[in-house]
């Protein structure tokens, strides 16, 4: 049995480390959002709130701005299940990447009183130590698929990789001659 549940533990971890991974890449490019546009007043008038409210209220600030997104996201799945396949995963993708920015923006502004609940912060600790565990998980399977992938595309040698390498060298080279 444990072997027949290990794949679907590596997808789990791997479906996770994705999450975490757009959540870490997409908080800088919320920052640089709010720099652009006209938000940065209303992240101080957002500041200035969250630090009147209690933790508890401050937990519904953080839940309430991405629940909109939810019936977006099973209008996706329903798409998906009617085989519209790229409609649905377009909008479930853009659905998550909106709801992870938004709900990296109100971390940011929440987490020193989220943190301040002990269930808060004990989840948040167990949700930092799983995903260390599932990098761990992932790793040694991931560097295994990079060696295979060097080998197949011929890195170590004069394999395909490398003749397409110096295919497109040289035709960087004669657009450059012919200008």
């Amino acid at each position: 049995m444990r072997r027949l549940l290990q794949p679907l533990w590596f997808l789990l971890a791997v479906a996770f480390l994705i999450e975490a991974w757009f959540w870490d890449h997409l908080e800088p490019v919320v920052e640089r959002i709010v720099a652009l546009i006209p938000l940065r007043e209303f992240k101080l008038w957002l500041e200035r709130r969250i630090e009147s409210l209690s933790p508890a209220a401050t937990l519904v600030v953080f839940l309430v701005p991405v629940a909109p997104l939810y019936p977006l996201k099973l209008f996706a799945l329903a798409l998906i299940a009617q085989q519209h396949w790229i409609a649905g995963l377009a909008i479930f993708a853009f659905a998550q990447v909106v709801g992870l920015g938004i709900a990296a923006f109100i971390f940011d502004l929440t987490k020193p009183k989220l943190l301040q609940m002990r269930w808060f912060a004990a989840m948040y600790r167990w949700v930092i130590e799983l995903r260390a565990k599932a990098h761990a998980y992932v790793a040694p399977i991931m560097a295994a698929i990079r060696i295979r992938m060097r080998e197949a595309l011929g890195r170590k040698g004069g394999g395909w990789g490398a003749r397409t390498l110096r295919l497109m060298q040289r035709f960087r080279k004669r657009v450059q001659q012919s200008r």
